[in-house]
Order: C-alpha cells, then sequence, then structure tokens
C-alpha cells in the first residue's frame, strides 16, 4: 500500500465536524453517530459554538480552537455558509474538506458559489469530497463520513465503489451482504477530486480487489484512462453503469451534479478499448459484482450448468443464446457420466435437466456437475435452485457445491431463475462459504458473459497497432487540412493511399478523350462520379455512374454528367462484388477522434449499424469491432457468395486508425462510403474530408 494524494481525506487520522448538532435525525448528529459506530480509532471533533458536547464527545466552538490541525474537516453547513467555512478550514490548515450541501445561491453574484468554492480548494490544493454529496464509508480502515447512519450492516470485502448517484449509494451496500466493500463513496460534483481520482486511490489499496462505477461522466478523461490501465496491469475487473444514453437523460445529468454526459459511443468505444464491463441497472451490477468478488476466475471454456427441470433447461439456453454465453461443449469422458447416471429418457447434454431418480437425486447432481466441472472446456458451472432458506434441498446441494469447488480451480456457483425467494440468508452463507449465489436467470447469464469478457480482455496480447506515416506523409495531411475547405474526392482517396488504406485505381478528367483514355488505362467495367467542386454527396445529385461496361455507355454517362453538373469527373476501376461498409472519423468533447465501423452504403442511416473505437488500433482490435456489427455475420459469405477477406479489411480498419489519430485533431468529419470488403480484399470507394470547424 503506497501513501496518496487523498489519504487525509479517504484516511484521515483526525476529523473535525463543523456544524455537528445535538438534534435526532440531522446530519450533524448523524455524522457524529456515524463515525463513532464505525470503530474509527482516530480523533474526532465536533465544532459548533452552540455546545459544550455532542453524543459524549466534547464540542468546540472553532476549528481554531482546535488542539490540533486535522486531517479531514467535514462542513455540514448549509449554502450560506459555506464559502466562510472552507475559508475557516482552509486558513486552520485542514488537510482535507468534504461538503455535503448543494453549493448554490438564490440571487448569487458572478461567478456562482459553487465556482468560488472551487477556485478556494484548488488554489489551496486541499482535496474536497463533493460537494453535493453522501459522503464515504472505508471499511478497510473502519472509517464513516456520512450524515445518516446505515440502517442495515454493510459487508466488508473487496469492492470499491464509486457513485455519482445517491440512490445507488444506498441501493446496493444497504441492500445484499453477499455484496462486502472495502470502500463506498459518493463523488458528489466533483469539484476538484475527480472519479479518476478515486480510481488512483483505489488501486493504492491491498484490499480492493474489484471496482464499481455508477456514472454519469468523465471530468479527468486522461486521468481516468490512466487508471483503467492500472487496473489492467494489476487485474482488476471494473463494472460500471454509465447514464446519460439519452438526450432526456443526458440534461438531467447536467442539472443533477453539473456533469457533461458526453456522447455514449464515445464511452462505448472507452470502455472496449480498456475492458470496463458495462452493466445497464442495478440488478445487472449487483448480480455481475457478486460473481467477480466473490469467485474464482474462469477458465477457458464456456458454462455448464444442472437444475431439476427441463423448462428452466429451455430458459437457460434461450437467455444464454441472447447474450452471447456459449455452453461448454463437453467431451465423450463427460458425456459417458451422463448417460450412467441420469434417469432413463433425460439427455446427456450441458446444460443438465437432473430430474428423475429422486431417492438418490444429491448422487446424481454431484456426479454430474463433477463430470461437468472437470470437463476441459467447461470456465464456469452452475447449480440453478430457486433456493429458500426454509427448505432441505438446498443446505444439501451446497455441500455437493463445495465438495465439488475443493477438487479445482474453477468457480462453482449457484444461481436462483427468480430474485424474489426468501433465501437470503442461505444465500449469504453459501457466498461467504465460496460458492456464490446469484439472482434472475437473465442476470446470472449478463455476469457471466461480463466475466468471460474479463477474462479474454486479460487474454489479450498488448496492442501494436501499424506504424505511423511515412517522415512527411503527417506534415503534408495537417497542412493541408489546416488551410481549410472540404477535399476534393481525389484528395481524400490520396489521404487513403498515403495512410496504406487501399483505394481503387482512377483518373481525374475534364474532357471526353480523357475519359475514353483513361478507361482505356483503367480496363471496363468502370465507374464514372462527377467531381465538380462542392457536391459532396454525389449520389444525392445523381452523379454516380457504375458498371459502365463499354465506350458507349460511357460516352452516354459522361455527357449527361456533364450538361447537369460539370466536365470534371472521376473516372474509377469497378472494384468487385462484395460486402459494403463505411469508415468514418468523429470528434467527441471528453476523447478526442474517434474510428466509426458501420454498415455502409444506403444502409448507413437506416440500419444505424456502427461500433465506435478509440485509435490507433491494431489489426485484432480491428477484427473485434467488426464483431461487434449486427452486419457481421454478411462478410462470412451468404446464398453462395465467398466470405470477405478479413484479414484485408481488418488491416484497412487499423491503418485507418492511424490516420484518426494523427490527424484527426484536424477532422470536422469524415466518411468512407462505401468501403467495400470481398474474397479480394477490401476497397475504400468513396470519401467525404472536411476541415475542423467547417462542418
Amino acid at each position: 500500500m503506497t501513501a496518496n494524494r487523498l489519504d487525509p481525506l479517504l484516511k484521515p487520522k483526525s476529523m473535525a465536524f463543523v456544524g455537528a448538532s445535538t438534534r435526532v435525525g440531522m446530519p450533524g448528529n448523524g455524522l457524529i453517530k456515524s463515525v463513532k459506530l464505525c470503530g474509527y480509532s482516530g480523533a474526532v471533533y465536533p465544532v459548533n459554538p452552540k455546545y459544550e458536547d455532542i453524543e459524549g464527545l466534547r464540542c468546540y466552538p472553532s476549528l481554531a480552537s482546535l488542539p490540533e490541525e486535522v486531517d479531514l474537516a467535514v462542513l455540514c453547513v448549509n449554502a450560506r455558509l459555506l464559502e466562510d467555512a472552507v475559508k475557516d478550514a482552509i486558513a486552520c490548515k485542514a488537510r482535507a474538506l468534504a461538503i455535503f450541501d448543494n453549493p448554490y445561491l438564490d440571487g448569487d453574484t458572478d461567478p456562482p458559489l459553487v465556482r468560488r468554492i472551487q477556485k478556494l480548494v484548488r488554489d489551496a490544493d486541499v482535496p474536497l469530497l463533493g460537494a453535493n454529496c453522501l459522503g464515504y464509508f472505508n471499511l478497510a480502515d473502519n472509517i464513516s463520513v456520512n450524515p445518516y447512519a446505515p440502517s442495515d450492516p454493510i459487508a466488508k470485502g473487496g469492492i470499491f465503489f464509486i457513485t455519482h448517484s445517491g440512490m445507488a449509494y444506498g441501493c446496493i451496500p444497504q441492500s445484499d451482504e453477499r455484496l462486502a466493500f472495502s470502500h463506498i463513496i459518493s463523488s458528489g460534483q466533483e469539484l476538484n477530486v475527480t472519479m479518476a481520482d478515486y480510481l488512483h486511490f483505489a488501486l493504492d489499496q491491498d484490499s480492493v480487489t474489484t471496482i464499481a462505477l455508477f456514472m454519469e461522466s468523465v471530468r479527468d478523461p486522461e486521468g481516468f484512462c490512466s487508471a483503467l490501465e492500472r487496473a489492467r496491469a494489476r487485474e482488476i475487473p471494473v463494472v460500471a453503469i454509465k447514464v446519460g444514453r439519452t438526450e432526456k437523460s443526458a440534461r438531467l445529468a447536467v442539472s443533477h451534479s453539473g456533469a457533461i454526459a458526453g456522447n455514449d459511443a464515445a464511452y462505448e468505444a472507452l470502455f472496449a478499448r480498456h475492458g470496463v464491463l458495462r452493466v445497464d441497472d442495478m440488478y445487472e451490477m449487483a448480480q455481475t459484482l457478486t460473481l467477480l468478488s466473490r469467485g474464482r476466475r474462469l477458465g477457458p471454456g464456456g458454462l455448464a450448468a444442472i437444475g431439476d427441470s427441463g423448462g428452466e433447461r429451455g430458459l437457460i439456453i434461450d437467455l444464454a443464446g441472447d447474450i452471447g454465453v456459449p455452453f461448454a461443449q463437453i467431451g465423450e469422458k463427460a458425456v459417458e457420466v451422463l448417460r450412467k447416471t441420469l434417469a432413463p429418457g433425460l439427455p446427456a447434454e450441458n446444460p443438465v435437466d437432473a430430474w428423475g431418480g429422486m431417492n438418490q437425486w444429491d448422487v446424481v447432481y454431484r456426479d454430474c456437475l463433477m463430470a461437468l466441472m472437470h470437463d476441459p472446456d467447461t470456465a464456469i458451472g452452475f447449480i440453478m435452485r430457486d433456493m429458500r432458506s426454509s427448505e432441505s434441498f438446498t443446505p444439501r446441494q451446497i455441500e455437493i457445491a463445495l465438495e465439488i469447488a475443493a477438487t479445482t480451480d474453477k468457480p462453482v456457483c449457484m444461481a436462483t431463475n427468480y430474485s424474489g425467494t426468501a433465501h437470503r440468508e442461505i444465500a449469504l452463507r453459501a457466498t461467504n462459504l465460496g460458492i456464490p449465489v446469484l439472482d434472475g436467470t437473465r442476470n446470472t447469464m449478463i455476469a457471466v458473459r461480463r466475466a468471460m469478457d474479463f477474462r479474454d480482455f486479460l487474454a489479450r496480447p498488448p496492442m501494436v497497432p501499424p506504424e505511423a506515416a511515412p517522415d512527411g506523409v503527417r506534415a503534408k495531411w495537417r497542412a493541408r487540412l489546416a488551410k481549410g475547405g472540404a477535399l476534393e474526392e481525389s484528395e481524400a482517396l490520396a489521404l487513403l493511399a498515403d495512410y496504406a488504406v487501399p483505394v481503387p485505381r482512377h483518373h481525374v478528367v475534364s474532357t471526353w478523350s480523357g475519359v475514353r483514355g483513361a478507361a482505356e488505362s483503367l480496363g471496363y467495367p468502370v465507374v464514372l462520379k462527377t467531381a465538380m467542386k462542392g457536391i459532396l454527396h454525389k449520389t444525392e445529385r445523381r452523379g454516380v455512374k457504375l458498371g459502365l461496361a463499354d465506350e458507349t455507355a460511357l460516352k452516354a454517362a459522361y455527357d449527361d454528367l456533364a450538361l447537369r453538373l460539370g466536365p470534371k469527373v472521376l473516372i474509377a476501376a469497378m472494384a468487385g462484388a462484395g460486402v459494403e461498409l463505411a469508415l468514418g472519423i468523429v470528434s467527441d468533447a471528453q476523447f478526442g477522434p474517434l474510428v466509426m465501423v458501420s454498415a455502409g452504403g444506403v444502409l448507413i442511416e437506416v440500419l444505424a449499424d456502427r461500433a465506435l473505437a478509440l485509435p490507433p488500433f491494431d489489426e485484432a482490435e480491428g477484427h473485434r469491432i467488426l464483431g461487434r456489427l449486427k452486419c457481421r455475420p454478411l462478410l462470412d459469405g451468404k446464398r453462395g457468395q465467398p466470405a470477405a477477406d478479413l484479414g484485408a479489411l481488418a488491416s484497412a480498419l487499423a491503418r485507418f486508425s492511424v490516420l484518426a489519430d494523427e490527424l484527426g485533431d484536424l477532422i470536422g468529419e469524415m466518411d468512407v462510403n462505401p468501403l467495400r470488403a470481398g474474397a479480394w480484399g477490401a476497397l475504400a470507394l468513396d470519401a467525404i474530408v472536411v476541415p475542423r470547424g467547417e462542418t
């Protein structure tokens, strides 16, 4: 464990509570009770000139009257008194501050109170928790800074939870002791301590095994990304709920905590790059955290499961298919055990329906699950059981799970199909014994998928993007983009070619003789497109003529384009048949340029099937990006068409990502559509490039 800038805030050796109170139910009283209940061993100083003592502790009239300078000054005063309280705490050399109230005043001056407080703590370099937060629990060190003492016990363990939501702060930690925490932090408005800072603190703590985030925004993108890199190095999973995906939700996030929710697609790209395990709600988060923080790490392979219902078996299979959880493809050795053990008529397949043979049901469960868990393709195993603390089957199943767990290093778990059964006591007992119990079939499958995602993320080799562009190329194109003005198509194709993204052979000409000569050089069939300045979306102007097979067709096409749009055209060799994709560069205010890959051609807007990634990346990441597209199966060949050359396609994506990395800050809009992929390779057939500020 190393020293951290936030130690005075989150591991204080002394605390003062300014605005402490004797009034039961008030924050100033709850803070004192909470810190006493948690077993805190440091010095505690209530501060309020109205009282002599509070909750058995001597009360002081001011911070200046304390016998020592404190690590943490907790300011439980209302917004009208906050500015003076912050100034006083800084003057008294408090090493950290915490503010609970919302720092806004009616009829405030400019700059407003929140910005004045932010400047005070930044100038003094004093870490501040909040404002507008609910405090924190540091269970690893028996420290509680909370205006309201928890009504239910919180289990101590390895989850470090940072939340922008007050709901999440109390919801999961105080609802289920299967989730065991080292720290729970309500970070509030993060005026000078951000989620990135808390993450770095977490990664300095030996007690932390798992990180959970409920987030609206990232205020320090660089620090956040560096923390995620540290988490991978320590092999610590990060599970996140990111809200603000819709316009209304993002707007409310701004008014709620002063955060800018940002572009959700950018967060998808960020999470994919750094292995953050995204979940959608508190149910998914709870089950994923239970599995990752309480269970062993998954081995290679798929899921094995055993239950006592054919309908349950079908439900598991359907939901696993929806969520993308593969089942272990068990070998003949395990299959033979199932054949010998299961009642007649039950299929010897994974997942297992073990109904029947009830006089020896426990032997059936034990032998079948043992065979499943020792199959080389099993990564994790589950007993599916809608357990209740009052019935007799579950205790024996827990014994079976423990017996089998002792013979393998793979996770052995249990799961209910419904979370409403009265099983809290027995589920906690099993989880504490090392058999994590998850609730809900769908949420269980999601947790397993996320655990597999983390396993696969850790198994990735280090990313090695293609080399940077040759000497002079980057400087040339940065100068061109800085000059302004949209690139003509021939320029855009030249840009792609300079970054080794394949483009078709082509010529730009302005006369019929030039067109005819270019066609003879390229060979028929050819494509003819207007190249008149200012026409970016050629198809909408009927400016593209495809599949021109001979000189007669070419002449008619050129005459039409020259008459309607002008004489300048681009003529190119026709690409082979294939699947049309699109590439693009979009810019995110927080994370910079992003590479977009999507269904292409006329389907780009209809399907809205896209994936985004942080540049630069390598070919392996290119394959993973393609795997996130719904249209990905088309690349494998359909209806007699050959499969696309995925290696060539992934290479083109990786090379395009280098372009985005080196030039993306100067590009306002870039579309490569279509990018055609076939058995013959991949070609960027058209491109639009508009410099930043001119979109």
